[in-house]
């Protein structure tokens, strides 16, 4: 992505001003809230297509995302191959297999009693997308030298939340898992050294019969999760 010589810093004058008055504002904000409000993490998934450019439109404004040095340390595999699915969820399951099995600690365990989880994970070959999220530990130069990424949490998690937001605005449902260890996906994605597998997303309809669990709609008000100092 880098070259060497284009490193240096060159001042454009802001793109894309939004121009809103406070009401707009405040009208927008709660129109986005409301939409987000109805986002739920979906484990019962339909086998219904879901095309190839929602989910590549879906990943583009996910790498829209801040990030630190603008090093956009993020790669999405994003899967639909049926072979591919079924290693990745045979993988997965082993893997939750032993944190169920004493993996886990006693409070690990009662603290997702209420979600309902088990080491079945149908929905990974069921949803017609996988997405893998890879954090990328350091990038290369366009002469093959490395450079160091800075903020990579930070930035793949902004990004991660960009696109469950996208891929939700489009119509569609997630559920986000993250096997425990993840090394197995960077192996079977063929993915580089530089990269680690940071979370599963798969993506979408829920099933006619599709449930959530009700301490899912529970949420935290306001006032226990920002605080404000006018």
């Amino acid at each position: 992505m880098f070259a060497k010589e284009t490193l240096s810093y060159r001042a454009l004058p802001l793109p894309d001003r939004s121009e809103m008055t406070d009401a707009e504002m405040i009208a927008a904000a709660r129109d986005f809230h409301d939409t987000m409000r109805r986002r739920h993490s979906v484990r019962d998934y339909s086998p219904r297509p879901v095309p190839r450019e929602v989910i590549e439109t879906a990943i583009r404004t996910a790498g829209t995302a801040p990030s630190g040095a603008n090093h956009q340390p993020w790669h999405f595999a994003a899967i639909s191959d049926p072979a591919m699915k079924a290693r990745i969820r045979a993988a997965a399951e082993e893997e939750e297999r032993h944190f169920y099995d004493g993996g886990a600690s006693d409070e690990w365990i009662k603290a997702l009693e209420p979600i309902g989880t088990d080491a079945s994970k149908p929905h990974l070959t069921i949803a017609p997308w996988l997405i893998v999220v890879f954090a990328q530990r350091w990038g290369e130069f366009d002469d093959g030298t490395r450079y160091k990424n800075y903020y990579v949490p930070e930035s793949v998690n902004i990004a991660t939340g960009f696109l469950l937001a996208a891929l939700h605005h489009a119509g569609l449902a997630t559920l986000t898992h993250t096997p425990n260890p993840m090394k197995f996906l960077g192996e079977a994605l063929g993915r580089p050294a530089s990269e680690k597998p940071t979370m599963i997303i798969a993506v979408g309809h829920p099933s006619e019969d599709a449930t959530v669990p009700e301490v899912a709609k529970i949420k935290k008000p306001l006032d226990q999760i920002a605080s404000f100092f006018d």
